[in-house]
């Protein structure tokens, strides 16, 4: 909780010294690692009840001091974090896969596709979301916007900030964030909720972390909300 709200692996080291526990930074990101990997797994069998409207959009980020692209999907109903994918570069990227793992992911293709106007999401549109609507027309104080995926975007930033960038294009941190941001954290535009809450998954308890990890060692079914 203490690393994707914000702090450093070594101001964590510095919190769990005065609660008594001398514990290194290495191992911090050595625990990060092994958990975001086990709920990883778990969750990627899950299927999330998204609408069928998704944004995509693109940031840069800093991997080994070289600037990197974090290119997203978020449904734009539940604010679910669909798929992710890091590339070399922002023009000619490939979103053919981008598209593919958030097809795979949510079960289905959206109605509507709004992203800004990269070349890259048209070709791969085209490709993988022949029947859908790919809106992309982009204007901020027009009746389109992607304002939904800037502040997901913010969210990424800011943690990447105190990272000071990320040591590979692999990093477990990503997948983390994606976690984060849709299981744990509660939206003010959900009013109070989690994506995963509106996309008809619930984790249950006051420590959802610690319930995630628990039912990814034991492969327990997330529970469903009654309708």
């Amino acid at each position: 909780q203490l690393s994707f709200t914000g702090e450093s692996p070594r101001n964590i080291q510095k919190f769990l010294k005065l609660e008594g526990i001398n514990i290194s930074h290495v191992a911090i990101l050595k625990w990060i690692r092994k958990y975001i990997a086990l709920m990883d797994k778990y969750l990627s069998q899950l299927t999330p009840k998204v609408s069928d409207k998704w944004r995509a959009d693109e940031l840069y980020v800093k991997v080994k001091g070289n600037m990197k692209y974090l290119f997203a999907v978020m449904d734009d109903e539940t604010r679910f974090w669909i798929a992710q994918q890091v590339s070399n570069v922002k023009e000619g990227a490939n979103a053919s896969r981008l598209f593919m793992q958030a097809k795979r992911v949510a079960g289905k293709s959206p109605a509507v596709l709004v992203t800004d106007a990269l070349g890259s999401y048209s070709m791969a549109a085209k490709l993988d979301f022949p029947n859908t609507t790919h809106v992309r027309e982009i204007a901020f104080k027009g009746k389109i916007h992607n304002n939904k995926m800037e502040r997901m975007n913010g969210e990424v930033r800011d943690r990447e900030k105190v990272m000071r960038g990320l040591k590979r294009m692999d990093t477990p941190i990503l997948k983390g964030m994606q976690i984060y941001h849709n299981f744990v954290r509660p939206h003010e535009a959900l009013n109070g909720d989690t994506p995963a809450d509106r996309a008809g998954i619930t984790v249950e308890g006051e420590n959802k972390w610690l319930t995630l990890i628990q039912n990814s060692r034991k492969q327990t079914p997330l529970q469903r909300p009654h309708s």
